[in-house]
């Protein structure tokens, strides 16, 4: 097996802390390790697994996506301290035998990734600096973005990615049920949801659960499609995307078994 911790924000750089986590879950022949891709941490653990689990080296990944977001938050900046919470998801991914029946699962149809530098979202702390310049003095080593070039950039990019995607897959955008996107901006998933489907997102077709959880990094289209997925129909398809600092965006398409 495959044990995976994908967030943004580690508690620490080593022992990898995916380690850890086996070792008290008590995970015997299996490896792990940590990932970080920011917010698109989740989606790109999951493909990750899913081409794990293709090409035969595991049978079963555990993913967990650890969100300390507020401990790298700079709290006199307007620009990012009220906007994220704390969570933590954990996922499942792994292949189904003939005789194996799930309840409220869902089958990986497909995954795809994609990167573009940017440093429009950054945290500069790392191995080069000392915690003690993480301060008012050195913001940089803290959250920082530039929201509004962020919002510009993203929503195509990310408009174009799920398309993209499901074209290959030549699944129309109609057949799609659930758009579990990243839970970073409600401006920005509802003007994403828009230009997918060509018109305003109606009822749960793009859920929101920022009004609970804030913006939770990885965690959030995690949370987003735990929280509303009961209600899919067998067969039917869904699409989890997120999308982050780097530029990062990763998206998985669920059928409901």
């Amino acid at each position: 097996g495959l044990v995976i911790v994908a967030c943004s924000n580690l508690q620490r750089a080593y022992p990898a802390v995916a380690i850890e986590v086996q070792q008290a879950l008590g995970i015997h022949k299996a490896f792990a390790f940590d990932m970080n891709v920011a917010c698109s941490s989740a989606t790109f653990a999951i493909q990750m697994a899913y081409g794990a689990l293709a090409s035969g080296s595991i049978n079963h990944c555990l993913i967990v996506n650890p969100e300390i977001c507020t401990a790298h938050l700079n709290f006199k900046s307007r620009d990012c301290h009220f906007i994220f919470g704390d969570a933590c998801t954990a996922m499942i991914v792994q292949k189904k035998e003939p005789h194996q029946n799930f309840d409220n699962a869902f089958k990986i149809i497909d995954t795809k990734a994609l990167t573009q530098f940017s440093s429009n979202i950054r945290n500069n702390f790392g191995f080069l600096n000392k915690p003690e310049n993480s301060d008012s003095e050195a913001p940089d080593k803290l959250f920082i973005q530039n929201g509004r070039k962020v919002y510009k950039d993203v929503v195509p990019l990310v408009e174009e990615h799920i398309k993209s995607h499901l074209t290959e897959l030549n699944i129309e955008v109609s057949g799609v049920y659930r758009l579990w996107l990243h839970q970073a901006n409600l401006n920005m998933n509802e003007s994403i949801a828009k230009r997918i489907l060509g018109r305003e997102a109606k009822g749960k077709e793009m859920p929101i659960v920022l009004n609970e959880y804030a913006n939770t990094s990885s965690a959030g289209s995690i949370i987003a499609f735990h929280k509303n997925n009961s209600d899919i129909n067998s067969g039917e398809l869904g699409v989890i995307c997120s999308f982050g600092a780097g530029y990062s965006v990763g998206s998985v398409i669920l059928r409901k078994l």
